[in-house]
């Protein structure tokens, strides 16, 4: 059953035994990656050049494939036509089958996530019934209609009206929606509208029949940067007719169902963004070991091993974390079913408590797999940069996972606004950790040499001050500037980036020791030296960062305790040998020839 709460990690230390790793699927989840993976291999990878040139129907005839093999349904209950394994298997899948091409990870999350949960975890029975079974096979797929050419971030803003028919049978809905991902094959709407001068916009169920279109016209495919091969339109509605019973929820519960259908898209971005960082490790390493220049090859040269080193890490760390959060979700879900809870409530609320390692996430894994594509179209040197090679177009698919799922800045800014939240309800206890954190600052700190004989004491050392260093740069920020801090928005940032680095880190931290515990630390030699590299990186940003909060909120004397207290919390005794480090771990992905963590 769950261990933690959502957000804190920040202020308790979190032990190996309460995490999960990637490594712990059972069989089934196994057979099931494999599959997935396999169809990837077979059907995606060999065709990447149709998605590139914008073959939507190539795409919609591959998410039929993976509806007809039971995949599209696997966070849906049975008798809804799903499998419902679980929220660990649901995310291997969506890492598994994203990883080739960012079209079909786009088509795939936009249908698994964003086109069927509002249904499932909002719907009514009829609702369920009625639709559910269709969108888990792939006969029919569903789009989102949310976002507005006014209406980008503050979704709640929308102008898109909904008004009851004279009848009373129908809403009438007007109004534009962009950005609808699988507009040109989807059958099955979730429309946001307002109804009159309602504070808060409304959720309908729209069928849509190109051939009684019903006053929706679709605009043409927009050309974009990236994933071309996804289906992206306008949608317009004029005096669209919706059924009264097709209402998605109650009245003005639209802003609810939006913001919590982006809670489970927002992890379910980062593990989209997982296997696409694995293969463009595999891809630059096979290319640095057949490339030969100076008469040797590319692989041998330390600059090299320093990217593929960086690369493997930072997709260590990315499973590290999101599996973690994964498994977390999934235990309280069980844990709320066991309560009583009815299944959808209790998706529903886990998915809330672990919005914070939701937001986290998007922002990090999206952020290493736009650096992956850098760092491999600059291995591939002027072959890189063309598109005969797969590095270009990764590159062009990475950028929008920045963009989706609320920007980066945004998730950066709700991640510690949820946390300030969960604190002012009493959910977790912030005030009394950063209470003693500021009663060690005016403390005499002990000069005395820690005893770091057991593995990994000083590792856990230095991230249990990082958590210090978080809390006494919140703290005097809250104390600072109260319901006003939402106004400093590069603060927040600063404090998120602290935040983030550090659920990271230990994440990585945690992953390594209990692979140590189970397989010996020789045989896992270059995970824990990838979660030693990380960790000296995580230092290194929450030292600037933390440095930047207090230069911005204090002065004067204040400002030497706080700067004095940021290099005793970011004090790392025995700092690994990065070089050696990165050395050790380029070595083990050139020998192998692939991402073999």
């Amino acid at each position: 059953m769950s261990t933690i709460k959502g957000g804190e990690f920040i202020i308790r230390e979190v032990k190996k035994e309460e995490i999960f790793t990637i490594e712990e699927i059972n069989e089934e989840q196994i057979m099931m990656r494999d599959a997935v993976k396999e169809f990837a291999d077979r059907e995606v990878f060999p065709n990447r050049e149709r998605f590139e040139k914008k073959d939507y129907k190539f795409t919609e005839e591959t998410m039929r494939k993976l509806g007809e093999m039971g995949f599209l349904g696997l966070g849906v209950k049975e008798e809804y036509g799903g499998s419902h394994m679980g929220f660990v298997s649901t995310m291997l899948a969506t890492d598994y089958i994203s990883g080739v091409t960012g079209s079909l990870a786009t088509a795939w999350g936009a249908h698994t996530g964003i086109g069927t949960m509002p249904i499932y975890l909002y719907g009514t029975e009829e609702q369920k019934q009625k639709y559910l079974p269709d969108l888990t096979a792939g006969t029919r797929f569903g789009a989102y209609c949310l976002t507005e050419p006014e209406a980008g971030s503050d979704a709640n803003s929308g102008k898109t009206t909904a008004k009851l028919s004279d009848d009373g049978k129908h809403y009438i809905i007007n109004g534009q929606k962009m950005w609808i991902s699988n507009a040109g094959f989807a059958e099955i709407f979730s429309v946001f509208a307002r109804i009159g001068d309602d504070k808060n916009i409304t959720g309908f169920i729209l069928e849509y029949d190109k051939n009684n279109p019903n006053g929706v016209t679709l605009g043409e495919e927009e050309h974009k940067l990236g994933i071309r091969g996804s289906s992206t339109r306008q949608v317009f509605f004029n005096d669209t007719k919706i059924p009264v019973e097709n209402m998605l929820g109650s009245q003005g519960e639209g802003f609810k169902i939006a913001l919590n259908s982006l809670n489970v898209g927002r992890i379910k971005l980062a593990a989209g963004c997982m296997d696409a960082q694995r293969r463009l490790v595999n891809l630059s390493v096979g290319y640095a070991n057949e490339r030969v220049q100076f008469k040797t090859q590319i692989a041998k040269f330390g600059a090299i091993q320093q990217k593929l080193a960086e690369m493997a890490t930072n997709a260590f760390v990315s499973e590290s974390g999101t599996y973690r959060a994964a498994h977390d979700i999934e235990m309280k879900i069980k844990e709320l079913e066991a309560s009583g809870i009815p299944t959808e409530q209790a998706e529903l609320q886990a998915f809330e408590e672990f919005a914070i390692e939701a937001a986290i996430l998007k922002v990090f894994v999206s952020e290493q797999v736009q650096k992956a594509s850098d760092e491999g179209i600059q291995i591939y040197g002027g072959m890189g940069f063309s598109e005969e090679t797969p590095m270009e177009s990764a590159w062009r698919d990475a950028r929008i996972t920045r963009i989706y799922e609320g920007t980066n800045e945004i998730n950066r800014l709700l991640t510690i606004s949820m946390l300030l939240k969960k604190a002012m309800k009493g959910q977790i206890d912030l005030l009394g950790p950063a209470t003693a954190v500021g009663k060690e600052l005016l403390a005499i700190p002990s000069f005395e040499t820690p005893d770091f004989s057991e593995l990994y004491a000083e590792e856990k050392m230095v991230i249990a001050n990082l958590k210090k260093a978080f809390l006494m740069i919140s703290g005097k920020a809250v104390q600072t500037y109260g319901m006003d801090l939402e106004n400093h928005q590069q603060l927040i940032l600063a404090a998120a980036n602290v935040m983030m680095e550090i659920y990271l880190a230990e994440s990585a931290l945690l992953r390594a020791e209990k692979l140590a515990a189970t397989k010996g630390q020789d045989a896992v030699k270059e995970q824990i030296a990838m979660a030693k590299l990380f960790l000296y990186e995580a230092v290194q940003n929450v030292d600037k960062a933390g440095r930047e909060a207090i230069l911005y909120f204090s002065q004067g004397d204040e400002q030497r305790v706080m700067l004095m207290g940021l290099k005793r919390f970011t004090k790392y005794t025995n700092m690994p040998n990065v070089i050696v480090l990165k050395t050790e771990i380029a070595a083990k992905v050139i020998e192998e020839n692939s991402y073999c963590f």
